[in-house]
């Protein structure tokens, strides 16, 4: 894998889309821990993918903080 942290982008089929250095990569969905969603921040053990909550968390507040930056124009 090329780096060791993603964001799920979505799922398609039989592969996880995350976002890992910039790029959106298919990943087959039996290498992903079953209870990955949208919008997660993933990070790579050697054997899966699994669910950072307090990396997501952190990112869900910047994305919300940025959005709120937005609308205040």
């Amino acid at each position: 894998m090329k780096g060791h942290k993603g964001y799920v982008e979505g799922f398609e089929e039989e592969y996880c889309k995350i976002e890992i250095d910039g790029s959106v990569e298919n990943i087959p969905k039996i290498n992903v821990a079953s209870h990955v969603k949208r919008g997660d921040v993933v990070e790579w053990n050697g054997d899966k993918w699994l669910p950072n909550p307090e990396l997501t968390r952190t990112r869900s507040e910047e994305i919300k903080k940025m959005m709120d930056d937005v609308w205040e124009d």
